[in-house]
């Protein structure tokens, strides 16, 4: 079959698709709703497990679906906020110099070893998955790894896998990652951070994979390095030194705040903007250069901006069509009939589907737990199994999802198609997969609580 036959539709299109798709679901899926009720534990509302009912049909015509765009640019506005100010302090952070000069000092302390790049910078991304989930502060530096992986000859593929790929998987298999195990956990009204130990072992070896297939595929693919002679270029000065201790002072500053101090997007936003306005005037760019570096971000990131509104869009269909809860509920009500390791691993089939057309794990995580809760009671299921469960399905699932706004626009910042990157990824996908469900049958046999 040639190429172009196998090619996928432009993000744009394809998501586009998507939430055409959602609004043809409206008209075909019987409309139910369950009961919902806020919960002070999560700070967010959940629904109430047996509740579920049909109610009339409200179908999404299509002018609706295509107002939903707008609105799931405005339902993830803070999302894209954060985006847009980092993209834009690290612009300013690039156009300062010190990343360029920083580059080949890296490459000079590597030299002949190299290839140890790739765990080094996939550690520092996986870590950033299992701390706080990250994603879409992935976007704003694909620049900086594409310059990386081009001055060592790895192909745009591997700074993807080094990035988005490694924070994916840290993010699934985490035992702390707040937006994913602990909310899960609080809504299964499960110990916060219990079963940390048996996480951890799961995690190093989903990291382990994930990272050694990427180190093979880049000394597979290594071409000639793009912009490297013998001289590398001009060294780092003390004010690129104090530069790049900025941007990780700030970035520390982030994970400290989103661990004790309850910070959002807006407050991670706040940070990078001031750091980006300290570190233009302490480069000597002035205020006006400041501003034109800002702009000149802000340009970059509204691609990827586009992409994480269009991809909420789906979602936002689907709760319009009142169809959303009626896919939960034909989802996992079936599972009763199945014996507890069956159910337990169909539970991580059902969250990996449910994640395409539910691509925000916190959301998915208040969604499920209540349903899964008195299924896992009535099979005699720990209810943390149903916890790892989620956390495989729909943690790993952000992997090929192509409703995962992130991932596409991080994508298209590194120049790699989604087909391609379905050649790539799909082969570890389903192994993280086999291997989460090996951890929840483990977990059911040792009797995980």
């Amino acid at each position: 079959m040639s190429e172009s036959r196998l090619r996928v539709p432009h993000p744009l299109a394809l998501l586009t698709g998507c939430v055409l798709l959602a609004a043809a679901a409206s008209y075909v899926l019987p409309a139910g709703q369950f009961e919902r009720r806020f919960d002070e534990g999560t700070g967010r509302t959940l629904v109430v497990p047996g509740t579920y009912q049909a109610v009339d049909p409200d179908p999404v015509n299509l002018f609706e679906a295509m107002v939903a765009l707008p609105r799931g640019m405005a339902d993830a506005s803070a999302v894209i906020f954060l985006v847009f100010l980092i993209g834009g302090a690290l612009t300013v952070v690039d156009e300062s110099g010190a990343l360029r000069r920083a580059m080949p000092s890296l490459i000079r302390a590597m030299r002949g070893r190299d290839i140890l790049i790739v765990p080094v910078v996939s550690l520092f991304f996986a870590m950033g998955g299992v701390v706080q989930n990250m994603q879409e502060e992935i976007i704003p530096l694909i620049p900086v790894l594409m310059i990386l992986v081009a001055r060592l000859g790895f192909t745009p593929m591997v700074a993807v896998a080094m990035s988005a790929g490694s924070a994916f998987v840290g993010s699934a298999f985490s035992p702390i990652n707040p937006f994913q195990v602990q909310i899960a956990q609080k809504a299964a009204e499960v110990e916060p951070l219990s079963g940390g130990l048996f996480r951890t072992v799961f995690l190093v070896i989903a990291l382990s994979l994930w990272i050694g297939f990427t180190m093979r595929y880049a000394a597979a693919t290594r071409v000639a390095p793009q912009g490297v002679t013998e001289d590398l270029g001009d060294r780092m000065t003390h004010r690129d030194a104090v530069v790049l201790t900025m941007l990780g002072a700030t970035f520390a500053i982030m994970v400290v705040g989103l661990r004790y101090w309850a910070w959002d997007f807006d407050q991670m936003s706040g940070a990078f903007f001031i750091m980006g306005v300290v570190v233009g005037l302490v480069s000597r760019m002035g205020v006006s250069g400041t501003a034109e570096a800002y702009v000149k971000g802000f340009r970059e990131m509204a691609y990827a901006a586009l992409l994480i509104g269009f991809a909420r869009a789906i979602s936002t269909v689907l709760e319009d069509g009142l169809v959303i809860d009626t896919i939960v509920h034909g989802m996992f009500t079936p599972l009763e009939e199945l014996p507890r390791v069956a159910s337990a691993l169909g539970m991580i089939v059902g969250q990996a589907f449910l994640h395409v057309p539910v691509p925000s794990v916190s959301g998915q995580a208040v969604l499920t737990m209540p349903v899964l809760v008195p299924l896992a009671d009535l099979l005699g299921l720990s209810r943390q199994v149903i916890v790892l469960a989620y956390q495989y399905g729909a943690g790993l699932c952000d992997i090929v999802t192509p409703t995962n706004g992130a991932l596409m626009a991080i994508l298209a910042a590194a120049g790699v198609r989604f087909d391609h990157w379905l050649r790539f990824a799909v082969p570890l996908y389903a192994g993280l997969v086999v291997l989460g469900g090996v951890s929840v049958a483990v977990a059911i046999a040792i009797g995980l609580q």
